[in-house]
């Protein structure tokens, strides 16, 4: 005689909302953060492959848009560098190689930070719906910023090999120093996040920023050794953080380890105190835009 077993369903979690600031039990706050963060690797996996697959779909030209800008600035600036337009001076291997490689560096960082915001602003409409863990978009954000470096690296190798570049054991530490190039965007995205979401403003901003951004970053130019235009390259928090994964990549030898990991050390910090910012944040601002 069979007998049918009877299933329990079990009860869903009770979550419990109470005016205190989560901020007065610290240690409970973040033990929620770090199990949210582990919760929602899979969605963010979802939502990365997802995003890749739509960003490549609908393209017509699909991934060599992670070429063109490189290619396209690194040929403006060599023609206007041998018309001697502009003076740029000695760089550590050929000019044009200098310039898409560090390009390509320098897009990474402005992904990175256009990441979260962009990511909180398309999510809008199911962060007023569903519950899940925000950082689970913030995390399948990141998973792109390395996807689409990865397809960079196809052009980096084809430079290394047409321009003879030399290449040293420093080059294993290269993505040590670009996780903490897109540490240092994350951070400066999750900060803007929750604001992204209110005002249109803030995306148009970046954009505006990130264009001015760039001439006070040594991209197409080596950083310069004084002067007040000097000054403002090496006060520019990516400065250090790019030169030194292009030094790792090309000569082995870094000019500023303690700036490095000045900035460094301080995107950690921040990256961890926005984080805190944005969980406590999202409730309000979805609040906000769903009423």
């Amino acid at each position: 005689m069979k007998h049918n077993k009877v299933l329990k369903s079990q009860p869903p979690a009770e979550v419990v909302y109470t005016p205190e600031s989560q901020l007065r039990r610290p240690r409970e706050l973040f033990q929620q953060m770090w199990r949210d963060l582990l919760a929602s690797r899979e969605l963010a996996w979802r939502l990365m492959v997802r995003d890749i697959s739509a960003q490549y779909r609908q393209s017509f030209l699909g991934v060599a848009w992670a070429f063109l800008p490189p290619i396209v600035m690194a040929t403006g600036f060599t023609l206007a560098n041998d018309a001697n337009v502009i003076n740029i001076g000695a760089t550590d291997i050929p000019y044009p190689a200098y310039v898409m490689f560090s390009t390509a560096l320098w897009q990474t960082f402005v992904e990175a930070l256009n990441g979260p915001v962009q990511a909180v602003t398309v999510a809008k409409p199911m962060l007023a719906r569903v519950n899940f863990p925000r950082e689970a978009l913030i995390l399948a954000k990141v998973g792109e910023v390395f996807f689409n470096f990865a397809i960079k690296l196809i052009l980096i190798a084809a430079l290394f090999i047409w321009f003879h570049i030399p290449v040293t054991w420093t080059v294993i530490l290269v993505p040590v120093a670009l996780i903490h190039l897109v540490i240092l965007g994350t951070f400066l995205g999750v900060l803007l996040a929750p604001l992204g979401i209110l005002y249109q403003d803030v995306s148009r901003g970046i954009t505006l920023v990130t264009g001015f951004w760039l001439f006070l970053t040594p991209v197409v130019y080596p950083v310069p050794s004084q002067g007040t235009f000097g000054f403002l390259v090496k006060l520019n928090p990516v400065t250090p953080l790019l030169v030194t994964t292009r030094e790792l990549a090309t000569t082995g030898v870094v000019s500023n380890p303690l700036g490095f990991w000045v900035v460094s050390g301080l995107s950690f910090v921040g990256l961890l105190l926005t984080w805190i910012v944005f969980r406590l944040a999202m409730p309000f601002v979805v609040e906000r835009v769903s009423s």
